[in-house]
């Protein structure tokens, strides 16, 4: 059974949560501090953390970074509404996704049930995987060529690499940033015409309606994100 560590300082919140998902036959622990939540992580194993961002003391930021520094597993982030500037700075510090309080527990927990079906996909994987194959859409990764209802074909490297580090991180939102650094290997300078020009030739290639795109989804003022529904 899948297993999720709550952190929040609402304890009412962190109850409510873990009933709920307990009803999906995922259990939960919660924490109602950072340095509590960091001290859980080194003793049990876990398959997702969910994390609010204002926490008194040791803050959600610094409870990421701490986190990051020792395990991957997936982590989704409570922010304030329309609260974008600690939306994208948690993205940046290594979050999975983000929630805004007040939140539908029913999206919460589907996007639970998502961020952990990703992790356990391609870690359980790695080392071995060659294709990625989704809805329509078939990656080959030693190849380095996709496969459409309109045949087999290579891809120029930054489109392939651009698609692939998309694809491996299914249902993350990732920032301009995140995808700059990544696939060109330097440093970001708020130049977004490289990465537009890329994912509107993908696009064109890989969708059947460019214009309502099935695979490489924008996520409006933060970056771009692979539907994890396919």
């Amino acid at each position: 059974m899948n297993k999720i560590l709550i952190i929040d300082d609402d304890r009412e919140l962190c109850a409510l949560i873990k009933h709920s998902v307990q009803a999906e036959n995922i259990e939960a622990d919660f924490c109602n501090t950072g340095k509590e939540g960091l001290q859980e992580l080194r003793e049990q194993e876990y398959q997702l953390v969910v994390l609010d961002v204002m926490m008194p003391g040791m803050d959600g930021f610094e409870t990421l970074e701490e986190i990051r520094k020792e395990n991957s597993l997936p982590i989704l982030m409570f922010t304030s509404k329309n609260d974008s500037i600690s939306k994208v700075r948690g993205l940046r510090a290594g979050a999975d996704d983000y929630l805004t309080k007040p939140f539908d527990m029913d999206e919460l927990i589907a996007r639970i049930a998502s961020l952990i079906r990703r992790y356990t996909r391609f870690n359980q994987q790695a080392g071995t995987i060659q294709k990625l194959n989704f809805d329509g859409l078939q990656i080959d990764l030693e190849n380095r060529s996709v496969t459409t209802s309109n045949g087999t074909f290579e891809l120029p490297p930054k489109e392939f690499d651009l698609l692939l580090y998309c694809a491996k991180h299914q249902g993350k939102i990732l920032t301009k940033q995140q995808i700059y650094e990544e696939v060109w290997g330097e440093e970001y300078f708020y130049d977004d015409s490289n990465i537009m020009a890329i994912i509107s030739r993908l696009r064109k290639k890989l969708e059947v309606n460019p214009s309502s795109p099935k695979y490489i989804q924008t996520v409006k003022g933060i970056g771009y994100r692979f539907n994890k529904e396919v």
